[in-house]
């Protein structure tokens, strides 16, 4: 498509006359006619300008009289005036149309050869002077390809060497599938989303996991290393057996399940008082008031409050070889965090190292109890009988 402007042709015009006018001049200079190298689609008659050229030839040959020049170009310049009103009254008529409108309402029409040599020759003048935009040198080189096409009388893009191409092999005619492919194809038994490979790819939690808080896929606790240090050593022992490969586990973090309490109830007498029963929690709303750390199918953490109303953590115990792995932080933290906006209080032996677990997360001391655990610890148990009560305020 050939670069377009705005359907004006008062400069074009301007530009013509003067092209004319630079003609007189030169002859006058020269003692020579120089015709203008402008072509302008036209229906008007220019039989009375080709006999002028012709006679003026013809004179050339025969005389080399300078008062014929004159009298030659005092004819030209008469004849030129009376055909170029209308010789631009036509080419407007022309223009006019082929003038089309863009997108925004604006009348546009293609850019004269006149017009895209004088912008290839302000473009080129204005570049020499700083590098043009990316834009602007694309503009610039369409301009001098449709100038070179104009030139050469080409038309299009045909710059392709047809005998260097060889022809494409007849395409065989589509083959109908044959019977029986689509019945066989929509027998095929999909998996359903909920248990596919796309839904954990986008993250929906299985149904197997049921409360899932969270898993952990980095965590090592002593446990796992010694365990694996075990199976290590049997394989250095026992090259000739067959070794089974160790399949990893993550620690996932869950809401109390039934299946959970013989074990959350064993790990808190091994780590409070016997006794400690939780299975109410199971009646009141589990997956807000516990935290449960499993491996595979092992309890190793509980965290535990006494209800969503009151908020107070009951229990925080890690089982035995589970420890130092951010098992009770982890634990903290998504109990806390399953019960935005309220106040969460604790008690906690004077002695007990987990004070600074709490504090870490901002509990702050609010009274010091005397005697708290008399009833539920052994008088023989290393753990203070006293307490502290601290509350995390929201």
């Amino acid at each position: 498509m050939p670069p377009f402007r705005r359907a004006s042709s008062k400069n074009e015009d301007e530009a013509y006359t003067e092209g004319v006018s630079q003609t007189k001049r030169q002859k006058g200079n020269s003692g020579r006619i120089i015709a203008p190298s402008r072509v302008t689609r036209a229906s008007v008659s220019l039989d009375g300008l080709l006999d002028l050229f012709q006679t003026g030839i013809e004179s050339r040959t025969t005389s080399d009289d300078p008062a014929n020049d004159l009298e030659e170009a005092s004819y030209f310049e008469r004849f030129v005036g009376s055909v170029l009103p209308e010789c631009l009254e036509v080419r407007c008529r022309v223009q006019d149309s082929d003038c089309r409108t863009d997108s925004f309402g604006t009348l546009l029409r293609p850019l004269s050869r006149y017009e895209v040599s004088a912008a290839i020759k302000y473009a080129s003048a204005f570049g020499a002077a700083a590098l043009p935009s990316p834009a602007q040198a694309a503009i610039l080189r369409k301009l001098q390809l449709r100038r070179e096409r104009h030139r050469t009388d080409i038309q299009g893009l045909d710059f392709v060497n047809h005998n260097s191409l060889t022809s494409v092999p007849p395409q065989l005619p589509p083959q109908p599938p044959q019977s029986g492919v689509f019945d066989s194809l929509r027998s095929i038994r999909t998996t359903p989303y909920e248990t596919s490979f796309l839904s954990r790819l986008c993250g929906r939690r299985p149904p197997t996991d049921s409360g899932l808080v969270a898993v952990d896929w980095e965590t090592r606790s002593p446990w796992m290393e010694l365990m694996t240090d075990v199976r290590e050593h049997y394989s250095y022992a026992h090259p000739a057996s067959s070794q089974s490969h160790e399949v990893s586990v993550p620690i996932r973090y869950v809401s109390l399940q039934p299946s959970h309490l013989q074990q959350v109830h064993e790990l808190l007498a091994r780590v409070f008082w016997d006794g400690i029963n939780v299975s109410d929690l199971l009646q009141s709303s589990p997956e807000r008031c516990s935290v449960i750390a499993m491996y595979g199918k092992i309890v190793v953490g509980a965290a535990l409050l006494s209800s969503p109303q009151e908020t107070y953590i009951t229990y925080l115990a890690v089982r035995a070889g589970w420890h130092n792995c951010q098992i009770a932080t982890t634990m903290l933290y998504h109990l806390i965090m399953l019960n935005p906006h309220r106040d969460i209080t604790l008690h906690v032996a004077a002695n007990n190292p987990a004070m600074l677990l709490y504090n870490r997360f901002g509990f702050k001391a609010e009274e010091f109890i005397t005697g708290f655990y008399e009833d539920y610890l052994d008088s023989q148990s290393r753990a203070s009988m006293n307490a502290f009560r601290l509350r995390l305020r929201r």
